[in-house]
């Protein structure tokens, strides 16, 4: 797999390479049922998925006092953390992401994930050591601010036009035309694939498999 377009891979993590939507989905709207709020339907829980946690509650829970965002936040955690252990990596992950550090590929995530979440989904995934670079939401501005990208080509001493950023959502490849970088979306993730084709991706993967596919003869 010789590359050709890219030096830089960045992939979100929920939805993109962990199967976690429905879960997070049914966490936001746990959370609001338990604080009394009105309980936004399913296209709108998964629509504020892989922005920033505090960012994403704003909009799913948009009747709620500011004031009241923490507990907002920590009800959605326990909902959350009940059943992380049961999300699993969509089948052929690993070995897409080993075939492609194996290639010679820097490889990154940016989430909408904290620091302290994605380090302990790394860790259990077995993953942590195929990554090179990684950007958080509470660590620099939540998507589809450039930031986390710019970042990312900066730490690793790469071009944003050499990197493509990998997502499930609008806000991945929002980010990647804000950057200047090149985009690609997974249709098995939070949004639909009609609105990723808003954006003009280069590509719209219908799973794992076709995802590994492209970037083997693309990337």
């Amino acid at each position: 797999m010789a590359r050709q377009q890219f030096d830089l891979i960045v992939f979100d993590w929920d939805g993109t390479l962990m199967d976690s939507t429905a879960h997070i989905t049914r966490s936001i709207q746990a959370a609001c049922r338990d604080l009394g709020l009105p309980v936004p339907g399913d296209e709108a829980a998964s629509y504020v998925i892989g922005l920033g946690l505090r960012e994403a509650l704003q909009i799913a829970a948009p009747t709620l006092a500011p004031a009241d965002y923490p507990r907002l936040v920590e009800r959605y955690r326990v909902h959350y953390l009940l059943k992380d252990q049961e999300t699993e990596l969509f089948a052929g992950v690993r070995e897409m992401l080993t075939e492609l550090r194996d290639t010679g590929y820097l490889l990154a995530v940016a989430t909408g994930k904290s620091r302290v979440g994605l380090n302990r989904a790394l860790a259990d995934a077995r993953l942590t050591s195929l990554f090179d670079g990684t950007r958080c939401a509470d660590e620099t501005f939540s998507k589809p601010h450039p930031a986390m990208l710019q970042e990312l080509t900066r730490e690793l001493g790469q071009d944003l036009g050499r990197t493509v950023m990998i997502g499930d959502t609008t806000h991945d490849l929002q980010m990647a035309a804000n950057a200047g970088a090149a985009g690609v979306g997974v249709a098995y993730g939070a949004h639909a694939s009609s609105s990723l084709e808003a954006l003009a991706p280069q590509y719209i993967a219908a799973d794992v498999p076709a995802l590994s596919a492209w970037l083997r003869e693309h990337a």
